[in-house]
């Protein structure tokens, strides 16, 4: 299963270093429909000989654009639906709360937002006809993987919030959430923000804090002082083994 595809495609070198065969792949998930977790899947048709299924969001496809300044800049994918349609690649598009894989291996989808402090950026937009409307980022989808020791999320950006999607998991699954991957966007968190999400982790018992990408190097600083061994930095090359 390939989990995001990156902005460039230089993933594909990647799994290739790391002698990882993207032709034997089940199905491709893009956790949310920004250029940055989607801009490498172009290359990937290119790079395998059978396209698996591909995974997302049910709103996916939203026209997505970043404010900056008074301009409106696009940040969404750089394909569209009937690209995956016209070459008869399988597409699921996820509208319910978990879609079972297999037996322990599920995706999120529909995260209830139950904090204080996890509010949206309001400089994230959606086009709908000629109006920008506040992206509420409903595409977001998480991956959770079952082990002996308990579900680990493997996460793309949290823009709905990462204390969100973590507490909305342990209540569908009545499991605990051993590890968090990926990207928590806090990189424009200020420290009671940290503060307030290091209390959630410690609440939740996460035992493993494997963030990387949008973290942000103060949010990264703070995690590494306050989680200690239980903290990584997640890095391209990173094998993970819980065991």
């Amino acid at each position: 299963l390939l989990f995001d595809t990156g902005q460039s495609g230089s993933f594909i070198q990647n799994a290739a270093h790391l002698h990882k065969n993207l032709n034997i792949l089940d199905y491709i998930v893009i956790s949310h429909g920004h250029y940055d977790h989607s801009g490498g899947f172009m290359k990937l048709l290119q790079a395998i000989e059978k396209v698996p299924p591909v995974i997302v969001g049910a709103e996916f496809f939203n026209s997505k654009y970043k404010k900056t300044k008074d301009k409106f800049k696009y940040i969404g994918n750089a394909f569209d639906e009937e690209l995956l349609l016209c070459g008869k690649i399988d597409l699921i598009k996820l509208d319910q709360d978990i879609l079972y894989i297999t037996d322990n291996i599920m995706l999120f989808h529909n995260f209830n937002n139950k904090t204080d402090f996890e509010k949206g950026k309001d400089s994230f937009y959606i086009k709908k006809g000629d109006a920008y409307l506040p992206d509420d980022f409903q595409d977001e989808i998480v991956l959770g993987i079952k082990t002996e020791k308990g579900l680990v999320a493997v996460i793309g950006c949290s823009h709905v919030g990462v204390v969100t999607i973590l507490q909305t998991i342990t209540e569908r699954v009545r499991m605990p959430v051993f590890a968090v991957v990926g990207g928590t966007h806090l990189i424009d968190a200020d420290e009671i923000r940290l503060k307030k999400t290091l209390c959630a982790f410690k609440d939740l018992d996460l035992q493993l804090i494997a963030v990387s990408h949008c973290t942000g190097e103060a949010g990264i600083r703070y995690f590494s002082k306050e989680c200690k061994d239980k903290f990584l930095y997640n890095n391209t090359g990173n094998s993970i083994e819980i065991i």
